[in-house]
């Protein structure tokens, strides 16, 4: 299979549609085969997004960009002020 990358509203989407498969019957892996992700792929999947909208799930995605942006920021901050702090007390 091909790399395929997916926005949260088609991962609940795919979810929500292997789940109405699987209560017709079908076995997980059956289900997975039919929506061309594999079974591993819809276990971690429903593992963050189980029970979520599709609001929800978009907003979740929102929030861990932003988290790591603002990660990313603060380490940068942190670095620059440690220089500065060596910079004053004549130790470069």
């Amino acid at each position: 299979m091909s790399t395929k990358r997916y926005k949260p509203e088609q991962i609940v989407n795919l979810l929500r549609q292997i789940e109405v498969e699987i209560a017709n019957g079908k076995t997980t892996p059956q289900a997975c085969r039919d929506a061309q992700i594999t079974a591993q792929t819809y276990y971690r999947w429903r593992k963050e997004f189980g029970g979520l909208k599709l609001d929800q799930a978009k907003r979740l995605k929102e929030l861990e960009k932003e988290n790591s942006r603002l990660k990313r920021l603060v380490a940068e901050l942190s670095l620059e002020k440690q220089v500065l702090r060596e910079v004053a007390q004549g130790n470069f």
